[in-house]
């Protein structure tokens, strides 16, 4: 059955490689992010790009209030945008913090809001919401962003209950290491933090462990990972949690069933 789908983060990694393969299997995709530029190409796949800050209230009101007029529904919702804030905790300022929820909370929690009337109206509908293992889990440097992702574990699951009666299904979906721009885009945030702090030797580490030539040929390819937002988009009966990607299974595994003191020892072994 085609679904009219809205995906936002959709410029690049696993937002666009999910866009695309949505489109190919009839649905219709509607992919947003902040560089309209950098989507014009997925219109060749019949994919309608929409420039959107998940942060602003306005973009986000246009973007479902074009949909609704165009499509008359709106049946699943992939709420992908967002980036990892990284460095010391003493030394990233609040305002900085606080952006860090803006987009991979509050902006996400917004857009979550104005769909949710539709979906109630048709009695069905589908919300993804894009976690991480890193909610689950934890890396030295990451406070900020895993904090928001722990929020939004527990926040999907408290959605999940509230719109059940409705229909409309939540699920969460717990990427590992995924071969994207995230990466890169860590890294040069926590270099801003490298030189004046007493946590340099700590960054030093963790540049040393992550950094290298290599780095983009780690972690999974995002089209692998793209096929499993179909299944949670389209099966029947989604699962409440998908885990995918390079390390995510182990690394939570290991903290789950070993306990903290375990992971933390196998943490200042591997960042040492």
């Amino acid at each position: 059955m085609r679904k009219v789908m809205l995906v936002t983060g959709a410029s690049a990694g696993i937002g666009r490689e999910v866009a695309i393969l949505l489109a190919r299997e009839g649905h219709r995709v509607y992919a947003a992010a902040r560089r309209l530029d950098r989507m014009q190409d997925l219109t060749a796949h019949g994919i309608t790009p929409v420039g959107m800050d998940v942060t602003k209230e306005d973009d986000n009101e246009g973007a479902v209030s074009r949909i609704i007029d165009e499509e008359g529904r709106i049946d699943v919702l992939i709420n992908n945008a967002g980036f990892g804030l990284y460095g010391p905790v003493e030394d990233i300022p609040l305002d900085d913090a606080r952006y860090q929820f803006e987009v991979n909370l509050f902006g996400l929690a917004h857009l979550t809001q104005l769909v949710l009337p539709h979906m109630r109206a048709q009695r069905s509908g589908r919300i993804i919401n894009v976690s991480s293992m890193l909610g689950k889990v934890f890396v030295p440097m990451g406070a900020w962003y895993h904090a928001t992702k722990h929020a939004l574990e527990g926040w999907s699951d408290c959605l999940r209950f509230e719109t059940a009666p409705f229909n409309i299904q939540v699920v969460i979906i717990e990427p590992g290491a995924i071969r994207t721009e995230f990466a890169e885009a860590m890294i040069a945030r926590i270099r801003q933090y490298a030189d004046d702090t007493a946590y340099k030797p700590q960054i030093d580490r963790f540049l040393k462990r992550l950094d290298g030539p290599d780095l983009e040929q780690r972690g999974t390819d995002a089209r692998v990972i793209a096929k499993v937002f179909l299944e949670a988009a389209t099966t029947a009966r989604p699962r409440r949690r998908y885990v995918k990607g390079a390390t995510a299974r182990p690394v939570m595994f290991l903290r789950k069933w070993f306990g903290d003191g375990i992971y933390e020892f196998v943490l200042r072994r591997a960042f040492r």
